[in-house]
């Protein structure tokens, strides 16, 4: 038997609410680790939390290949960590294990048949950015730009990226830049933030949107206008970019986060001028889902992780330390509190 602290959901943010730590709480359990045949008992090293979860709060997430977390339950997400006790052939202790659907407490006996083994040296020992850059915040950012960004080297292109110092925006603005286009500007809520994302990151330009015209700055620092953009969080942020937007431009509709608390559905509807500029400019505007891309996920961490180990790729992190922080984390990284992918460590 053994000790186990976990996160349940204790209540739902109201309609179009801001969720607040309140919303969860730490609880302690005795949990057996009496293991079935097939199962490993994992002890959680880091756990994610994500723009998405906000959405896995409501009783129905909007989105079919999301379930939302249900009340007085134990929370889940992104996490990695390592195998204690094991009656699974594949994954002996020690082994490096990750999730996309890990819960939020300090060990749990698991399915091993559901676990993902990790290689530490993909990461070059930081296991947290399983959770980040060579993680599915990661890949979003890869294939978003791959498959719907449309970056052709020495077309001088000007790619914008809302949300930038985001865990997804903060890697792809990088690839934006390494896969060739002219310009990389992000739009991120801190001078601190767009300091990061030019002397770390090697954005042309960062743009606080709380601070003057967001118009006026996109049409300083994308001067040719702008042929891509990856939206991270709609609202009038997006309708700003969109409205600089050249003909044949693409949007890769990311996420949402501005919307996120707001009862709409998703894709949020757009504003009629929005809707007629990308009418008349031919713009695309798809609905990117990296879970349609399975057949590329392999290719594609194996890509970051090249860039990461040679520093190609820079990683922002915000690091909080312990289970009973997971809300604060979660509601921090919702409001834009974090630099990077935000995680919460859990044990050594």
């Amino acid at each position: 038997m053994l000790n186990v602290k976990r996160v349940v959901l204790r209540s739902r943010p109201g309609k179009n609410g801001h969720p607040v730590p309140e919303n969860f709480s730490v609880e302690e359990i005795i949990k057996s680790t009496e293991l079935k045949e097939g199962q490993v008992l994992v002890r959680t090293v880091f756990l994610s939390v994500d723009p998405y979860m906000r959405c896995r709060m409501n009783d129905d997430t909007g989105a079919d290949y999301l379930l939302p977390w249900r009340l007085e339950e134990c929370v889940d997400g992104g996490g990695v960590g390592v195998v204690e006790a094991s009656k699974n052939q594949a994954l002996s202790v020690g082994t490096t294990v990750t999730s996309f659907n890990w819960p939020w407490q300090t060990y749990d006996v698991m399915d091993g048949s559901l676990l993902q083994k990790v290689d530490p040296e993909m990461v070059d020992g930081h296991l947290s950015y399983v959770l980040g850059a060579v993680g599915m915040p990661g890949l979003t950012a890869l294939l978003g730009v791959r498959e719907k960004g449309h970056v052709i080297p020495g077309r001088q292109q000007t790619m914008v990226i809302s949300g930038a110092a985001g865990a997804c925006g903060s890697i792809a603005g990088q690839i934006g830049r390494l896969d060739g286009c002219e310009r990389v500007v992000g739009i991120c809520g801190s001078d601190q933030k767009c300091q990061a994302l030019v002397t770390e990151l090697g954005f042309t330009a960062g743009i606080n949107y709380k601070k003057g015209d967001v118009c006026s700055a996109l049409r300083e620092h994308c001067p040719t206008g702008i042929d891509i953009y990856f939206d991270n969080v709609g609202g009038p942020i997006s309708d700003a970019v969109i409205s600089q937007m050249n003909p044949g431009g693409h949007v890769i509709l990311c996420g949402q986060i501005s919307q996120y608390n707001k009862d709409v559905p998703y894709p949020p509807p757009l504003s009629e001028d929005t809707q007629e500029a990308l009418r008349c400019k031919n713009i695309t505007r798809e609905r990117f889902v990296v879970l349609n891309y399975m057949e590329k996920h392999e290719e594609g961490l194996m890509q970051l992780s090249r860039w990461v180990k040679t520093g190609q790729i820079k990683v922002l992190e915000t690091v909080v330390n312990g289970l009973e922080n997971m809300g604060e984390a979660f509601c921090s990284m919702m409001t834009g509190g974090n630099m990077g992918k935000q995680v919460v460590k859990i044990s050594d």
